[in-house]
Formats: C-alpha cells, sequence, structure tokens
C-alpha cells in the first residue's frame, strides 16, 4: 500500500511517477487523498489498466468534478471519492453547530471568532 498524506509544494509536485509505481507489487494498492499533482495522473491509470497494481483509492483528482469520460470512471479497481475523505459525522456536527453560534452571536452584536 501506498498511501499519500503530504502538502502539494513544488517539492511534492509529480513526487510519484510511472518509474514509482512500477516498483509496486501487482497485490499493492495506491491511495492518494492528499492533492491529485502529487501522483502524475497518467501514471496510475496505465498501470491499473496494465494490472501492475491491484488497485487505487482516490479522493483527489486533477480536474474536479472528475469528467464523466474519464478512466477512474469505469476502471473496475478503482474506489474515487469527490474530495470528501475529511467527511466525519463529528466534524459536521462541530461545524455546523458553530455556525449557529457565529450568526447568533452577531445577530446580538456580540460577534466570536473574529478575524483581525
Amino acid at each position: 500500500m501506498v498511501s499519500t498524506h503530504l502538502v502539494l509544494s513544488e517539492r511534492t509536485r509529480g513526487l510519484l511517477r510511472a518509474a514509482d509505481l512500477a516498483l509496486m507489487r501487482p497485490t499493492a494498492y495506491l491511495v492518494n487523498t492528499s492533492r491529485a499533482p502529487i501522483v502524475d495522473e497518467a501514471a496510475p491509470v496505465d498501470a491499473l489498466h496494465a494490472g501492475r497494481i491491484a488497485g487505487a483509492g482516490l479522493d483527489v483528482f486533477d480536474v474536479l468534478p472528475l469528467p464523466a469520460n474519464h478512466p477512474y470512471r469505469t476502471l473496475p479497481t478503482v474506489l474515487a471519492t469527490p474530495h470528501l475523505g475529511y467527511v466525519t459525522r463529528g466534524g459536521y456536527q462541530a461545524f455546523y453547530r458553530d455556525i449557529v453560534d457565529d450568526i447568533a452571536a452577531y445577530l446580538a452584536g456580540e460577534p466570536v471568532r473574529v478575524l483581525d
């Protein structure tokens, strides 16, 4: 399993290329939930088509939404999510609770979490 957990920068852009994926076993999986340009997008498509890796879990893409004709949509060994890997029930509960608190405080003339 190769899983990316990096910030996109000039040093990490294109970090994983075809030559890197060629070092993986045919039973290996690629997971990219960081930023799409960290992985050269053509490399996993080719590796998956050729059966050089077993599959991929992808939450980030070069183009969002993923185009209807993109190969990732038809490869049976790809699990693709629309850049929402961070979504959790607890995260949304806190997010919406804070929004309600923000609005109520603003309407009361006592705003909270004010940016300077």
